[in-house]
C-alpha cells in the first residue's frame, strides 16, 4: 500500500510546542470539512531528546541532534515530505546539522521548513534597519541564532540585558514556575515575560519574534505596545501548509 503523504512535526522538544504547532497548522489550513485537513504526525518522544541548554552551554556530552534526527528519520520513512521542528534552540547548527545528516541518510526527498530563516523572512516585512526584538532561551540568544540572521538581513536586532535573559529563561523553565512546569500558564511567568517585551519596546522595537515555543503560550497578543509579536511557531505552521499544500494556505 502507498503511504500518504504528510508533515510531520518533531515534538517532544517542549511539552506543549509540537501540539501548538498542529493547532495552528490547522488554524491556517482552508478546510470546510473534517476531511478537509491536511494529514499531520505528530511524535513526541522527550525522554529521548538530551537537554538542548546543557549541550550549547554547559559541556553536555549527548548532542539532542541524535535523537531530533531520529525522529526526523521515522518520520520520513512513515510518509513524511515536510517536517518542521518547533524548538528554536534547537536549530543552533551544533544540534541541527547533526539531525539533518541523520534525516538525509534515510534517503528519502523530504523538505525541512527552517525556522529561523522562516521568521528573518517575516521580520524584513517591517523594513530594512528596523529593530526588532528578541525573546528567547539563554541558548538561543547566547548561540545568536537570530541576532546573526537578523543583522545579515539588513535588521538591527534588540535583546534584553543580562538579567532580563534570566527573567525569562525562568519564565520558561523554572520548575515552581516556568510555562514548561505549569499549565495553564502561570501569573509570574507571563507577568515577567510581559515586563521584557515593555522593555524591548521602550528600546524602540518595531516588532518582537517571541523566539520561544513557549512564550506565545504566556504572550498570544498580536501587538503590545505598538510593536508587533512575532509568534514563531505560527510562522513555522504557515511555511508548512504552503510548502505541502499551497494551495491550501488560509489568506
Amino acid at each position: 500500500m502507498a503511504q500518504t503523504q504528510r508533515i510531520g512535526v518533531v515534538g517532544g522538544v517542549g511539552p506543549y510546542a509540537g501540539l501548538d504547532l498542529v493547532r495552528k497548522l490547522f488554524d491556517h489550513t482552508r478546510a470546510d470539512c473534517d476531511q478537509g485537513h491536511l494529514p499531520v504526525m505528530l511524535l513526541s518522544f522527550p525522554d529521548r531528546i538530551a537537554d538542548r541548554p546543557a549541550f550549547l552551554l554547559r559541556g553536555a556530552a549527548v548532542n539532542p541532534g541524535e535523537a531530533i534526527g531520529e525522529i526526523m528519520a521515522e518520520l520520513a520513512l512513515t510518509g513524511a515530505t515536510v517536517i518542521g521542528l518547533p524548538c528554536n534552540t534547537a536549530h543552533s547548527p551544533r544540534i541541527l546539522d547533526t539531525a539533518l545528516a541523520r534525516l538525509a541518510a534515510t534517503g528519502r526527498p523530504v523538505r525541512f521548513v527552517h525556522m529561523i530563516k522562516a521568521v528573518t523572512d517575516r521580520a524584513r516585512t517591517f523594513g530594512e534597519g528596523a529593530r526588532i526584538g528578541i525573546l528567547g532561551t539563554e541558548a538561543t540568544l547566547e548561540t545568536r541564532l537570530y541576532q546573526d540572521s537578523l543583522e545579515e538581513a539588513g535588521l538591527v536586532p534588540l535583546t534584553p540585558d543580562a538579567a532580563g535573559r534570566r527573567r525569562v529563561q525562568e519564565a520558561i523553565s523554572n520548575r515552581e514556575y516556568g510555562i514548561k512546569a505549569q499549565s495553564p500558564v502561570s501569573e509570574r511567568a507571563r507577568a515577567d515575560l510581559l515586563a521584557e517585551a515593555y522593555n524591548l519596546v521602550e528600546a524602540g522595537a518595531r516588532a518582537i519574534i517571541l523566539g520561544c515555543t513557549e512564550i506565545p503560550l504566556a504572550l498570544p497578543e498580536k501587538t503590545l505596545g505598538g510593536a508587533a509579536l512575532i509568534d514563531a511557531t505560527d510562522v513555522l505552521a504557515v511555511e508548512l501548509v504552503r510548502a505541502f499544500a499551497p494551495d491550501r494556505l488560509k489568506d
